[in-house]
């Protein structure tokens, strides 16, 4: 290995690391998602969780921990990721357009007090934007996860996490830290 490229992962794991650190300041607004959420959940709501790319990965993940199982043995709660059905989301995008794919879903599936989280590095994607719109008309809980500029989806959340940085891969990172300890935090509120 290089001595630059030891540097530069280095740098790398600095940078991580800054990031990450910087969550702490936000530990009080993550417990209070966490509440929203088991909250929500006790009271027979449901959670639907939606991104593009990465955060669509991301989405499913989260609904894969808390559908499924996290740690501990529960039952299974009703997180429903909008990102998995390949033939509705080629279908509406197709027959409505892209930025449509998860509000014409919310549209039919989400209920007053139903939780609907939403992760965009940028928050600006113009389908999460639509998705948020249409949970809020039907006075669902949005929350988001974006970065440190919170986008246009900023104003449409009830509790929304920035990650202190611009960089996606970065974002993502401490993101992913974030919902960890939220899936946690919730499975354990039901175990």
């Amino acid at each position: 290995m290089s001595q630059k490229s030891t540097r530069d992962f280095g740098a790398t794991l600095d940078e991580h690391a800054g990031v990450v650190t910087a969550l702490r300041d936000q530990a009080e607004l993550i417990e209070r998602i966490a509440d929203a959420l088991v909250s929500a959940l006790r009271a027979g709501k449901r959670v639907y969780v939606a991104g593009n790319g990465g955060s669509a990965a991301d989405a499913q993940h989260i609904a894969g921990e808390l559908l499924g199982r996290f740690k501990l043995d529960r039952r299974a709660l009703p997180v429903i990721a909008l990102t998995t059905d390949s033939s509705t989301i080629t279908a509406v995008g197709n027959d409505l357009g892209f930025e449509r794919v998860f509000a014409r879903q919310l549209e039919e599936l989400v209920q007053p007090g139903d939780v609907v989280w939403l992760l965009s590095t940028s928050g600006n994607s113009p389908n999460i934007i639509a998705a948020a719109r249409t949970a809020a008309q039907a006075d669902a809980v949005v929350i988001g996860f974006t970065g440190a500029g919170g986008g246009e989806l900023a104003s449409h959340c009830a509790l929304l996490l920035r990650v202190a940085h611009d960089s996606s891969d970065r974002i993502q990172e401490a993101h992913e830290l974030a919902y960890h300890y939220i899936c946690q935090r919730v499975e354990a509120a039901f175990a």
